[in-house]
């Protein structure tokens, strides 16, 4: 008899946040609406959206530093949607996060060696003085970082890319299961950046689970196993990243992509292409002629290729696109045909 598949190291599904807003918080916002995706051991799965997106909002949502308001977070196979006290605790062991700004983490009057400190009195206080300082110069050795050249430093003596490494590091000291890197590199100069990226990839391939979130596509493309595309809180396409990245078919992935600089183009060109671009796609959705119309759905993905998913076409609050991926009429490949063609 064979043995039932292993569960995906970390799986959101169906996850909302929705922010009470306006006057006396009357009103109500779908920050994330439905996000579904998954997050293997060894892989990276970039996040990836403009401003106002939801990205970091699933980031905060994973590491609880805010509340789920509806859909399953899983570790292991485990529900960790809800966790408090000592059950969060061993949940941070298993997921770290690392984020945008390196520089707001460190406070300026206390050396650097006191984020390593922390931990030692919150999770290892056992350890004694000689092990704990051989496993802090083994983790900083392990990204690219010469304890003897780091330590007793003050923050304002180290560089961006010396203090963000010091803060994976930090985060690898609790040897957890998963990295949640909430643009990381954005602060960064570009002689520096590509040093992070790398030590990522290295991380990942010891195992390390890594959700990725940037707005930069050309990041995401550059590290990723997996890309997720959000827009307005909803997943509009996610999947393998060659297949999304070489076969983008939702209008805004296309224009994602469409927007990033090029060289052999000049801006007359570019904006031309756009408005060409947006006047085809005005007012349609492939679904709409692929799928029966349902009323119950509209935040539905459907797999038009062998990992690589695509959601509705028509984006806006007040223009929805119900959909049921049980009652489609038309194969994968029928499907990807028509898709491919809008």
């Amino acid at each position: 008899m064979s043995s039932a598949p292993a569960a995906p190291l970390l799986q959101l599904i169906n996850v909302d946040k929705i922010y009470n807003v306006g006057t006396f918080g009357t009103g109500k916002l779908k920050a994330v609406r439905h996000a579904s995706f998954n997050v293997e051991s060894g892989q990276v799965v970039s996040l990836i959206g403009e401003s106002g997106s939801g990205k970091s909002t699933i980031g905060k949502m994973v590491l609880h530093l805010i509340s789920i308001d509806g859909g399953t977070l899983l570790l292991n196979g485990q529900d960790v949607t809800n966790l408090k006290g000592k059950a969060l605790r061993e949940y941070y062991t298993d997921v770290q996060g690392v984020f945008q700004d390196p520089f707001s983490t460190f406070n300026p009057i206390y050396k650097v060696d006191r984020v390593f400190d922390a931990v030692h009195t919150s999770y290892f206080p056992g350890v004694k003085g000689p092990e704990w300082q051989a496993r802090v110069d083994g983790v900083l050795e392990s990204v690219g970082l010469r304890p003897s050249e780091i330590l007793g430093k003050y923050p304002h003596q180290c560089s961006g890319g010396q203090l963000q490494r010091l803060l994976v590091s930090r985060a690898l000291l609790l040897k957890p299961q998963v990295l949640v890197a909430d643009e990381i590199i954005s602060m960064l100069d570009a002689s520096t950046r590509i040093d992070v990226l790398n030590l990522l990839v290295e991380l990942k391939q010891q195992g390390l689970g890594i959700l990725f979130i940037t707005h930069d596509l050309s990041l995401g493309n550059y590290v990723a196993d997996k890309v997720v595309i959000l827009y307005k809180g909803r997943i509009v396409e996610s999947g393998d990243t060659r297949a999304v990245f070489d076969n983008p078919l939702h209008p805004y992935t296309r224009d994602l992509l469409a927007s990033v600089p090029q060289l052999d183009k000049t801006w007359e060109q570019v904006e031309a292409e756009e408005a060409e671009r947006a006047a085809r796609l005005a007012g349609t959705c492939a679904f709409h002629e692929a799928l029966p119309q349902t009323p119950d759905d509209d935040d539905a993905q459907v797999e038009v290729e062998p990992g690589h998913l695509v959601g509705c076409f028509r984006m806006g609050e007040h223009d929805p696109c119900p959909l049921r991926v049980a009652l489609r009429t038309e194969t994968d490949v029928e499907l990807a045909e028509r898709l491919t063609a809008a």
